[in-house]
C-alpha cells in the first residue's frame, strides 16, 4: 500500500494547490485523508479509484 502527501497528491492531480485539494475533500472529489503522526496521507490506490471512476462518468 502506497501512502502519498501532500506535495505528492498536488503533483499527482497536476501541481493543484493546497486550497484546492481541500476544496476537492470537501466535494467529496478525493477521498478523506488519513492522520498519520500529525501529518496527513492519502492511499494512492483509493486515489486512482476516484479518479478512474469520475474518468468514466465523465465519459
Amino acid at each position: 500500500m502506497n501512502y502519498l502527501n501532500l506535495n505528492q497528491l498536488s503533483e499527482k492531480l497536476g501541481g493543484r494547490s493546497r486550497s484546492s485539494l481541500y476544496r476537492d475533500i470537501e466535494h467529496g472529489r478525493i477521498p478523506e485523508p488519513l492522520r498519520i503522526g500529525g501529518r496527513l496521507y492519502w492511499i494512492e490506490s483509493h486515489v486512482d479509484e476516484v479518479l478512474t471512476k469520475q474518468l468514466q462518468d465523465a465519459a
